[in-house]
């Protein structure tokens, strides 16, 4: 079994090896993207180091076509709100905070000792449009690549992104992309992003797969807009359930046999788990009435969005282990899928003095579930195997500028099928000045507990339910204010009421859902600044949090700090942008969620307080050109602050390692 796992995972790293020298043959641009997001408005860009050569301006198609005008800013990526966006190349700490595996900024996540493992939240925004359930193996879902997560392109010529970065023992992480227009109405894209890492403790292996295709097409004359994705997906661990009791000690004393954590025995070496999913998405709008120029003042059309969505989780197991109790089979092998097909049907229209409104209508249909029935026989009764039917959905938006006031609005209603649900959200952006930006939002919805939380089935016998819990209703407040990149502030209040959550049960000591009948309230203060002195920087980030809940159902470090000394500077006659400096992470110690690798969930946990170690990077990143080379030295500070870490309990964080990365860019 250990052989043909590992001919596949040669098979898949040499299948992207192989993809990133095709495409590096089209000569083509790695891209990374700038947001003009309303609170983004005021962001600095510095194009200095955003260069395009004179021999790649002119090449502008795949055909000879000569375009001397071809510039950075025409290499557009359009997310799945039509929010436009531009190719970056430049060398910035935001680039260094986003070269993960997530490939986004992680902070307020803490990351697992494996390169594709789970994270842990420290924070969370309650912020909220859901109608419906989500599926469950929440942990596992950090690399699931949903709709938002997906872009469409606009390019004047053939764009391609190659990332590549090292993994943890044998094993790297590559992410290869490449989008051309083979016309200025047709564009298509296409991706792969592939992990293989072993990890430095046993039975840690990661092997995951997100494969992307995109296309995106207008007529002429603007009449009809056509945009699609198809998303393939699995993610794939092996589980060890953490360092055994009697290990601890020897970790956290830093005992010199087991620095080799290869060495540190765990609870279990036979389970594995996989999320496998494939998405087919289409969203086509036909204008009925188009503004043809600006003296015209209203705007009519129609949109319709179509998606099917096909995932299961699976959790296997050679044979059963009693942390998680009696099993019902010498082998454990629990598998849960989810068929969603969602409609909705919306008429858009846009006049200069009323703004712009949207009404929709939306129909789902689900199927989540198991293959059979569960009985319960000391209960006497019996657990059902799917939870599925439809759900028909109504809603609207609407948007309005006055000069630099911004309003915007969205409601949904689940009007009839089995889960009832609703939100309302509201956004004021004001520009006070050129430089300062100020938004005001506030958020209510209600919407039922995950899939996983309503009808659970396992080999395993104590974890088996049915449950009927009431909706989980939010409320959010949120401010911020914002001036240039020197000041960014913002503070939102939530409160939650019915909240579900995982927790042990006192009587079976086994994790289950529970649903509290106590209100919580929670506010975070976030501070984002950065200082500059001549070729010197201080980026801060500094996240203040605060939960009133009288059972401790919901818990989050107090503090959350992250600070950044680094020095810019081009050298070599400006040949090449250099960037180093040290980066701090801390959080204060909290009751720290634990993970259940058979439910793929993080439960709540009081009985010891984790965190309060600090995290210590030194980095030294360059770019030359069109590349851009990271090397980071990561938390080369456990011989002298101790090594008491750890992402969960029993889940040490990550040893020091050495680092190396790059992202290369091209144009044609």
């Amino acid at each position: 079994m250990v052989l043909i796992l590992n001919c596949n995972i040669n098979y898949r790293m040499r299948k992207i090896i192989l993809i990133g020298v095709l495409l590096s043959l089209f000569n083509v641009i790695e891209a990374q993207e700038r947001r003009f997001r309303p609170e983004e408005e005021f962001d600095s860009f510095d194009r200095r180091h955003d260069t395009l050569s004179g021999a790649q301006r002119k090449s502008t198609g795949i055909k000879n076509i000569k375009n001397v005008n071809a510039k950075i800013e025409d290499y557009l990526i359009i997310s799945h709100l039509n929010d436009t966006v531009h190719v970056d190349t430049t060398l910035t700490i935001k680039k260094e905070y986003k070269f993960n595996y997530l490939r986004k900024d992680n902070f307020g996540l803490i990351p697992f000792a494996n390169l594709g493992q789970t994270y842990n939240r420290l924070t969370q925004d309650f912020q909220s449009t859901d109608l419906i359930p989500k599926f469950g193996a929440r942990a596992r879902h950090y690399n699931y690549m949903e709709i938002e997560d997906i872009n469409y392109y606009r390019v004047p010529t053939p764009l391609t992104e190659l990332f590549f970065k090292t993994a943890f023992e044998q094993g790297q992480l590559a992410d290869s992309f490449f989008t051309v227009n083979t016309s200025p109405q047709f564009n298509f894209s296409i991706a792969y992003k592939g992990l293989r890492s072993l990890g430095n403790y046993q039975h840690q292996l990661t092997s995951t797969g997100n494969f992307r295709f995109t296309t995106n097409y207008s007529t002429k004359k603007k009449l009809y807009h056509f945009r699609g994705h198809i998303v393939m997906q699995d993610l794939l661990n092996q589980e060890n359930g953490g360092l055994r009791g009697d290990m601890i000690d020897n970790f956290e004393n830093g005992v010199p046999e087991f620095i080799d954590r290869s060495l540190l025995e765990v609870n279990f070496e036979n389970a594995e788990s996989i999320l496998k999913g494939k998405r087919f998405h289409i969203d086509h709008i036909y204008n009925i009435i188009r503004k043809k120029d600006s003296l015209s003042k209203n705007k009519l059309s129609i949109r319709h969005i179509m998606s099917f969505k096909d995932k299961f989780y699976e959790y296997n197991q050679t044979a059963a282990n009693s942390i998680f109790g009696v099993a019902s089979s010498s082998a454990i092998k629990d598998k849960v899928t989810l068929e969603n097909f969602y409609n909705q049907l919306s008429l858009n229209y846009s006049n200069d003095i009323i703004g712009d409104l949207q009404f929709n209508v939306s129909h789902n249909n689900y199927n989540y579930g198991y293959n059979s029935l569960f009985r319960d026989e000391g209960n006497n009764t019996t657990i059902i195997n799917r939870l599925k039917g439809e759900i028909l959905s109504a809603g609207g938006k609407y948007r309005k500028q006055f000069k630099k006031f911004e309003l915007q609005g969205e409601m949904g209603l689940n009007v009839s099928g089995d889960f009832e649900g609703n939100f309302l959200r509201a956004d004021a952006t004001f520009k006070l000045k050129e430089d300062v930006f100020a938004k005001a939002s506030i958020n209510h919805n209600a919407h039922a507990p995950n899939y996983n939380m309503l009808l659970y089935q396992s080999k395993y016998i104590n974890y088996n339910w049915q449950n009927g819990f009431n909706n989980i209703e939010s409320q959010q407040l949120a401010f911020q204010i914002k001036y240039k990149d020197y000041l960014d502030i913002a503070v939102d209040y939530s409160t939650v009421n019915d909240y579900v959550y995982f927790a042990e049960d006192t009587q079976t000591s086994f994790v289950r859902p529970f649903q509290s009948s106590e209100s919580i309230s929670y506010l975070r203060i976030k501070l984002v600044n950065e200082l500059k002195y001549g070729k010197f920087a201080l980026n801060n980030t500094v996240l203040y949090q605060n939960v009133q809940n009288d059972n401790n159902i919901y818990n989050v470090p107090q503090l959350i700090t992250r600070n950044t000394l680094y020095f810019s500077s081009h050298l070599f006659k400006k040949a090449m942008f250099l960037q180093a400096g040290v980066t701090l992470n801390y959080f204060t110690k909290y009751y720290m969620d634990a993970y259940n690798p058979l439910l793929a969930e993080f439960y709540v946990q009081n009985e010891k307080e984790y965190g309060g170690f600090p995290r210590l990077d030194f980095f030294v990143n360059a770019k030359i050109r069109q590349t851009r080379i990271f090397l980071k030295a990561e938390h080369f500070n456990p011989t002298i602050t101790g090594y008491n870490y750890y992402s969960a309990p029993n889940y040490p964080y990550r040893d020091f390692v050495v680092r190396f990365g790059l992202v290369w860019n091209f144009f044609l």
